[in-house]
């Protein structure tokens, strides 16, 4: 059995708020009947929205989004520019880790709530790599530095910590990768801010064994095969987590 507004949100109609919303205004029937918000669901009952039957979609999808730089990571269908209208896709998607909305680069988004759900868990230690570009020349000190970690502040977040060592590597005057295993709000953007330097372009180009590749931006591919079950296991085998964007 499963809760109707997230039987209606894994069908692809539409969020779990959504859902909410037109369960309490009497659209959705089970059986035939009017339902309240906590109906459960199961195998062959009826699920309609007005008149139209809504089908259960028990296939999980993982897609790889190269998302540009301007469209937002929410699930508000109020807000202009949301992921989710950008997308446009048939079945109902949601992001596994955020991008923030200057940043690009690839997004995995899914309708598989557990696959989420691991991937946003603290403990898990996912890595993410990011080419960077920043305002000014870089110094072996400053990459020496953002790789041992950095103290970054935000009291209207409640943000006080020193960053996870991590990965870097110059591939330019004024570009670099870095590899995180850590999911702090900004985090890059606020540890070139700690050093002096301020980020001008963020593009994320790997989330574990999932690349980026030739994507551009607003295209998406389907993941499939090795890559698909490489993905799982690395989900369930690590150790940190992606539940910030960066």
């Amino acid at each position: 059995m499963v809760r109707l507004n997230k039987y209606l949100s894994e069908a692809g109609v539409c969020s779990r708020r959504e859902a909410d919303r037109l369960i309490k205004s009497g659209k959705v029937t089970v059986d035939g009947k009017k339902v309240d918000l906590g109906t459960q669901v199961e195998e062959g009952n009826i699920v309609r929205i007005g008149k139209k039957v809504i089908e259960s979609r028990t296939e999980k999808l993982v897609l790889a989004v190269n998302k540009p730089a301007g469209i937002i990571c929410t699930e508000d269908m109020r807000m202009k520019n949301n992921i989710i209208r950008f997308l446009n896709y048939p079945v109902r998607v949601t992001y596994a880790g955020r991008l923030d909305k200057d940043s690009e680069g690839l997004l995995l988004m899914t309708n598989d709530g557990n696959l989420i759900n691991r991937m946003m868990r603290a403990r898990y230690a996912h890595e993410k790599e990011y080419k960077v570009t920043v305002n000014k020349e870089l110094t072996e000190d400053f990459l020496r530095k953002i790789s041992e970690g950095v103290h970054i502040r935000d009291k209207e977040k409640r943000l006080d910590e020193v960053t996870r060592h991590c990965k870097t590597e110059r591939i330019g005057k004024y570009t670099f990768f870095i590899t995180l295993t850590q999911g702090l709000n900004r985090q890059i953007r606020r540890m070139c801010e700690a050093l002096g330097y301020k980020v001008e372009r963020l593009v994320r180009v790997r989330v574990m064994n999932v690349e980026l590749g030739g994507l551009k931006p607003g295209e998406y591919r389907k993941l499939t095969g090795q890559e698909l079950k490489e993905l799982y296991e690395y989900a369930e085998t690590t150790n940190a987590g992606i539940s910030g964007d960066s």
